[in-house]
């Protein structure tokens, strides 16, 4: 048996002499300061990493007030994909004398041993308050992921000015990805994998969508963005939850189809007839905001009992609406503010609300409300 075998440290948190908590570790070096990496059950990490006090001012916490309303949707995350959620370590200031122990004196191996934590210690979150929290609530509903670990990132206290700045810096440059990259990777949301079916399985959709960046730039040679297809799609399958994912995705595919041939526009930019840029200039049928107001007219029409030659006839009247963005008297207001497209849910309602008018379809409470507001504003 090898020496690193024989002198395996004893499960995470197991006290020793009742005093201190004894972890697994690795040691590292940041910014000429030590710090270790090391894993920590589930069970541990409610009772082991605590908040600063909300009612405390900012300038005397080391984080951001929990935004509670985000833990239910983290803990429903960890539930539903039990077998396969992933997370990413914790960082956490430990305001104690900490003591490592390597394996070996000299070599690699001795950035390899046990770390013992004073019982007494406070452990303080620096990035990853909103996990903790929401482990803490999955544990309620399934005490068996606390056999389960997550990586925790351990730095000496040094006081709340430098936590308050390892909180900066760890924030500094985190980045959320592009809207489109998330839709393109995601393999959970049943409307992003319908949304990809969609564009792969069609040969003008292909050539059209970007499927990395959520803003199309003035030269760019597509046409719409994954994350405006999705947005379509969901409005468009709104309520149909219950039904097979095989439904689901032959119903937007049919939709999809019946755009297509109601924008010539659309197959003159995939047969480079004329350029992305200037159908995006000039129009507003490609637009994020055009389309997701399509998928909720086409809500309206689309079921899984109707035929798609049905539906297709209802939608006919969209051939002829002028999207010309110079067309100020029906877009002015609605899907344009001051000229300029703007994308807020006000005023999605209120370009649905014309196409609607032009489809013949009656508005729903709220959309009659944004439309009387709307036309009492000097209409």
């Amino acid at each position: 048996m090898s020496t690193l075998a024989q002198r395996r440290p004893s499960p995470v948190a197991e006290r020793r002499g009742a005093f201190e908590y004894v972890f697994p570790a690795i040691r590292g070096v940041q910014a000429q300061r030590e710090f270790y990496v090391t894993m920590c059950p589930l069970r541990l990490i409610p009772r082991l990493f605590v908040f600063d006090e909300e009612e405390l001012l900012p300038e005397l916490r080391a984080q951001r007030t929990l935004n509670r309303a985000r833990v239910p949707d983290i803990a429903r995350y960890i539930l539903e994909n039990q077998d396969t959620y992933t997370f990413s370590a914790l960082t956490a200031s430990v305001d104690a004398d900490l003591r490592f122990e390597g394996f070996e004196g000299d070599g690699p191996l001795d950035r390899i041993g046990t770390l013992s934590i004073p019982m007494s210690a406070k452990f303080v979150i620096n990035d990853g308050q909103h996990r903790r929290a929401a482990i803490e609530e999955a544990l309620r509903e399934n005490p068996e992921l606390g056999d389960e670990s997550i990586a925790v990132v351990l730095f000496l206290d040094l006081g709340l000015s430098r936590c308050q700045q390892m909180f900066a810096d760890l924030n500094r440059y985190a980045i959320r990805p592009a809207p489109s990259l998330s839709v393109l990777y995601d393999q959970r949301d049943t409307r992003a994998c319908i949304a990809r079916q969609v564009v792969f399985e069609s040969r003008v959709l292909t050539d059209l969508v970007e499927t990395e960046k959520s803003n199309l730039s003035v030269r760019s040679r597509k046409l719409f963005t994954l994350s405006a297809v999705f947005t379509c799609t969901k409005a468009l399958l709104d309520g149909f939850d219950d039904l097979p994912y095989e439904k689901q995705a032959g119903i937007a595919q049919d939709f999809w189809t019946a755009l297509i041939d109601y924008f010539p526009d659309w197959k003159r930019v995939a047969q480079q007839e004329v350029t992305a840029g200037d159908i995006r200039r000039d129009f507003l049928h490609s637009h994020g905001i055009a389309l997701h107001a399509l998928g909720k007219v086409g809500n309206r029409y689309v079921s899984p009992t109707s035929s798609p030659q049905v539906w297709r006839k209802k939608l006919a009247p969209l051939r002829e609406v002028d999207w010309s963005r110079a067309n100020r008297a029906m877009w002015e207001g609605r899907a344009l503010v001051g000229g300029r497209i703007s994308k807020s849910s006000a005023n999605v309602l209120l370009t649905t609300n014309a196409l609607r008018g032009v489809l013949g379809q009656e508005l729903n409470a709220e959309e009659q409300l944004a439309e009387k507001a709307f036309m009492g504003e000097g209409r």
